[in-house]
């Protein structure tokens, strides 16, 4: 049974990763199709003015939080969550889960060459690991039906959506149900990082939750965007 708690009204489930990683299990198991949403603060403030992003976030079968601030505003709330549960670490403990089953996994996101690199150093990090497609994220809506059939002939298990947000949550909602893929998973700019293209934070960023500080030194272009994260906190304290 979920435990939800709420931030800024975006519910998220109290998971562990560990946890997580078992929701995952079972979704590949049950028959069904599942959206997996992976909001961090900035994610949170852009669906306060997106009704339907809120409403796709409402709608999702697991919200987990990508970022350490969603952690810290859970603590004014009954319900807190455990620990943060990154999308790119969610994935990469799934690849080590399914490396030596039948699961298979199709990549469509990033700029082109992305994707399909970064497919070739996970197969090579997760020996047995099964991914079936990939597809750049530079399309139209011309280009969409073709990209549906691929994913569906390639029949996916998991369908990672790396065309960062809100785009990809909506993409998401608006065709899993033609992709045939039983778990899809919004996975932002992780496409990058898998394919070495980008750098990931050191561990010791991670691990006292200074990801965004990190990206933020490397990239000072996203200085704007950053913005949200001040706003974002003092939203959380006044509503509390």
């Amino acid at each position: 049974m979920r435990k939800i708690t709420h931030v800024l009204g975006v519910p998220f489930d109290t998971y562990t990763m560990k946890e997580a990683v078992g929701r995952v299990m079972t979704f590949l198991g049950d028959g069904g199709q599942h959206i997996i949403c992976t909001p961090n603060p900035e994610i949170v403030m852009e669906a306060q003015n997106d009704k339907e992003l809120m409403e796709i976030l409402k709608a999702s079968d697991m919200v987990i939080p990508d970022g350490i601030g969603v952690v810290w505003a859970s603590k004014y709330s009954e319900i807190k969550i455990k620990e943060r549960v990154p999308g790119y670490d969610l994935t990469q403990n799934v690849f080590d889960k399914i490396k030596d089953m039948d699961y298979t996994v199709y990549f469509f996101g990033g700029a082109p060459g992305i994707a399909s690199a970064a497919a070739k150093k996970m197969m090579h990090k997760y020996e047995g690991l099964k991914i079936v497609g990939t597809r750049n994220g530079y399309f139209n809506k011309n280009d969409e039906a073709k990209i549906i059939d691929d994913i569906k002939k390639s029949k996916a298990d998991i369908l990672l959506v790396g065309l960062g947000a809100p785009k990809q949550e909506k993409w998401i909602y608006d065709n899993m149900r033609f992709t045939g893929a039983k778990v899809c998973i919004g996975v932002g700019g992780s496409f990058d990082v898998m394919s070495g293209n980008v750098k990931r934070a050191p561990k010791i960023f991670c691990k006292l939750g200074l990801e965004w500080f990190y990206r933020l030194i490397t990239q000072p272009t996203r200085i704007k965007r950053m913005m949200r994260l001040p706003k974002f906190a003092l939203k959380v304290l006044k509503e509390k």
